[in-house]
């Protein structure tokens, strides 16, 4: 019986990538003392060919711990890859899940997969000779996007304020602060600063990376009214569902969660508790972009916003395909992996024009690549 698709994957080759990052940055885990200032970020990357000399990139990443702990499932499993037709990602997909089925469905596990799964997806889009939002069916060719990269707790007031009139500058709609201190009267001295500062009409959010306990989130929360914000982020610990939903209830201000998680199961419990008016799924974090459309389609189906959390490089395509207006998170800081740029104007994000994600590596991820394994034949 003859089949659809000719091609193969001939070979794979996984790369362990640490970007160091301008200064240490510090949100309010740090100022509780429950993390230690984010000082790099490693990556997983995936290079999938094939056959007939069609190429895809994809990445996974890590913050503080795990990347070390990706790369080596990741080379547990890729073998897998080597002779499937590149075309049945989701069969592929559970292939991969089932040849790492002892240590589950959720974190590293998928993580690791999310990098093959995001190659895939680049690789079926350039064969289209499309963008990948393009391939999936777009809704919009721009996203509204937002900064949070300048509102961090390290920057002093002065600088969150320079920052974020930099970003409207160049194009971009929104800014977020982070909040979360042990005092929180700090906090909201800080949001009044730049609220003040940016005037009533810039879309403002905030996001507390879940350091307060219910009682201080409701009562925080109560006073941020009057500042008119987009959301408020992960007020509470990111799998109290409960408490996000009796925020989400009691609260004017939209409550936005679900970047922590780390698979479809956990968002569908945050979906079914109503614990959040804006979902904002990471797909390195969750598995990958085929679990992604999975989450996305069950989030309209339940009346939701979007905002996916960081890798903007992979989230504008698939926030551009979602039916309801999103909003994408601006962050330079993966710019030195990459050869092109994003362009953001009047207030949003452009999809680029290029055939899948639209990226290419650099000459410095190559520099910052601390280890490599290659699958199959080059």
């Amino acid at each position: 019986m003859p089949t659809a698709s000719s091609d193969r994957i001939r070979h794979v080759q996984l790369s362990s990538v640490v970007l160091p990052l301008e200064q240490p940055i510090s949100d309010a885990k740090v100022l509780t003392g429950r993390q230690k200032p984010m000082t790099e970020i490693v990556l997983l990357f995936a290079e999938i060919r094939t056959e007939q000399d069609r190429h895809g990139i994809g990445f996974s990443y890590s913050k503080r711990a795990g990347g070390p702990a990706q790369y080596a499932h990741a080379k547990e499993i890729a073998g897998n890859l080597i002779g499937a037709d590149p075309s049945d990602i989701a069969k592929i997909y559970d292939q991969l899940l089932w040849a790492g089925a002892s240590v589950g469905r959720s974190g590293v596990a998928t993580q690791a997969i999310a990098a093959l799964d995001i190659a895939l997806w680049d690789l079926k889009a350039k064969r289209a000779d499309l963008p990948l939002a393009k391939l999936l069916g777009a809704h919009r060719d721009s996203v509204r996007a937002y900064n949070t990269s300048g509102g961090f707790l390290h920057a002093p007031l002065d600088e969150v304020k320079e920052r974020a009139t930099k970003s409207l500058a160049d194009g971009i709609g929104g800014i977020k602060i982070k909040v979360g201190q042990p005092d929180t009267r700090e906090d909201l001295r800080r949001v009044r600063a730049v609220r003040e500062h940016l005037g009533a009409d810039v879309p403002l959010m905030v996001d507390a990376n879940q350091q307060w306990d219910r009682p201080t989130a409701l009562r925080v929360g109560r006073a941020l009214e009057e500042f008119d914000l987009v959301w408020i982020e992960e007020p509470l610990d990111a799998y109290d569902a409960e408490g996000h939903a009796h925020l989400a209830e009691q609260l004017d201000t939209p409550i936005a969660t679900g970047e922590m998680l780390g698979s479809v199961t956990e968002h569908v419990r945050l979906i079914e508790a109503r614990a959040a008016d804006i979902i904002q799924p990471d797909a390195p974090r969750i598995g990958g972009i085929t679990p992604f459309l999975r989450l996305a389609t069950l989030a309209d189906h339940h009346g939701l916003q979007l905002a996916p959390h960081f890798a903007m490089e992979i989230h504008l395509h698939l926030a551009a395909t979602y039916p309801r207006e999103p909003w994408v998170e601006h962050f330079e800081w993966l710019n030195p992996l990459f050869n092109e740029r994003l362009e953001t104007l009047d207030g949003r994000m452009l999809v680029p024009d290029r055939p899948g994600l639209g990226f290419t590596t650099s000459e410095q991820c190559r520099a910052w690549t601390v280890d490599a394994a290659e699958f199959g034949t080059a």
